[in-house]
């Protein structure tokens, strides 16, 4: 018998529920950062400058990047917390 067939139905769908959830956060701050920094509010960005460059262009080129990658760590830490509470994930017993 598998980890899935002892966990359960229950057990499972509070499992992709929360990993919903937790995609769906990241996806909006990423939706955040890239479109509402990067271009809708790129020109009152723009009034301020940082290492030189106005910061809307800043963010929309270098900035949003930052955040992706910081986005794909958190999304690797919450993901093995959530495999940990839910007793999922592809380690054997052993590991």
């Amino acid at each position: 018998m598998t980890d899935r067939e002892q966990s359960g139905p229950d057990t499972q769908r509070r499992y992709w529920r929360a990993n919903l959830k937790l995609m769906g956060l990241l996806l909006a701050i990423w939706f955040t950062v890239s479109f509402g920094f990067g271009i809708l509010l790129a020109e009152p960005l723009n009034q301020f400058r940082f290492f030189g460059f106005k910061l809307g262009f800043w963010w929309a080129q270098q900035g949003s990047i930052y955040v992706f990658v910081i986005l794909i760590f958190v999304y690797a830490a919450a993901m093995r917390r959530l495999d940990r509470k839910f007793g999922v994930g592809d380690r054997g017993p052993d590991d």
